[in-house]
């Protein structure tokens, strides 16, 4: 016999995909029924897409669940999550869809399972509206794994929107539970690197033009540090369709990272690709901060004004997160 169900509004948030994926990780870790209504209500095409749906049918797998209304278009599921098993899961988007945000769904069940997961995850690595696969491997990856725990990601082929087609196999590990961190010491900036990739038939000027577009808008700001970023032809065994992008990685004394990034769009030049990235990189090193924007949202917060003299004066801001506290049943 379940007991009551968590009723979730799925319109809440950015009344995207979000929600959903955060309600059914944590629906899953704590064991606990779930229905939400109302998915993706705000959306142009409102309901489940096909990169939810793999994700919803995973984290079902993962847990011998059950999942009610789980097809493209819904708005409403029911999720009955059981004891979480390791081992090997696929999602498959079929479309470009994120792999990153499968991840993200994912990542917490496995960190909590019985024993090790391997996660194949297949759609778009480097996609819109999404974190790039090299922001997971070059910025969330190492922050993350200052919880205590380790995980391994091969990115076996790119995918670009539209057709996807990329895979990343995730390896790791459960964990009894997770350290508290605390990022606030910012430190000096000591880096800055990244790669300016095409792929498919873009040609390799398109990967240096980038590069060097980007090199040159931040030796407006930023002078005395030398800005490695190699333009990559990513090898077509390695590569399905079309794509060119860029990311940029900035890298402190105290060992924080940040991160601009920029996809290349048909009529959009590669110079223009360029200066997008590393605008956003110098914007999140203007504000002072110890992570950037896109890793410091990925929870519930309380901002307060920092005591501490030396920033008194230039504005800053102490962001915190209670986690649950969760203790892995399965270990």
């Amino acid at each position: 016999m379940a007991g009551p169900r968590v009723e979730v509004d799925g319109s809440i948030m950015e009344g995207g995909g979000q929600i959903l994926r955060v309600s059914t990780a944590l629906s899953c870790l704590l064991g606990l029924p779930l229905r939400v209504q109302k998915i993706r209500a705000g959306r142009s095409t409102p309901g489940l897409r096909p990169q939810h749906l793999s994700g919803l049918e995973m984290i079902r797998d993962f847990c011998d669940g059950q999942l009610e209304g789980a097809e493209i278009g819904s708005t409403e599921i029911m999720f009955t999550p059981e004891k979480i098993k390791g081992g090997v899961h696929t999602a498959d988007t079929k479309t470009a869809g994120s792999v990153c945000l499968l991840m993200q769904v994912s990542m917490p069940c496995a960190l909590f399972a019985a024993c090790p997961s391997e996660l194949r995850l297949k759609g778009g690595t480097n996609a819109e509206m999404a974190p790039q696969i090299d922001y997971t491997a070059m910025v969330f990856k190492p922050i993350v794994e200052k919880f205590g725990f380790t995980f391994n990601c091969d990115i076996k082929m790119r995918g670009y929107y539209p057709k996807g087609g990329g895979e990343v196999i995730i390896r790791m590990s459960p964990v009894k539970q997770l350290n508290p961190i605390n990022l606030t010491d910012r430190g000096s900036v000591t880096k800055i690197y990244g790669r300016a990739f095409v792929a498919g038939v873009l040609p390799f000027k398109v990967a240096k033009d980038m590069a060097a577009a980007a090199v040159r808008c931040i030796r407006k700001e930023i002078r005395d540090l030398y800005v490695n970023i190699q333009p990559v032809q990513e090898p077509k065994d390695q590569a399905f369709g079309n794509g060119n992008g860029i990311i940029i990685i900035a890298e402190t004394s105290t060992g924080c990272l940040f991160a601009g990034s920029s996809l290349g769009k048909r009529g959009v030049n590669a110079d223009k690709v360029g200066i997008e990235a590393a605008e956003m990189l110098l914007a999140n090193l203007r504000h002072g901060g110890a992570v950037d924007e896109y890793l410091q949202d990925q929870a519930k917060f309380t901002v307060k004004k920092s005591e501490d003299e030396e920033d008194a004066s230039k504005d800053a801001y102490i962001i915190e997160c209670q986690g649950i506290g969760m203790t892995n049943p399965n270990l």
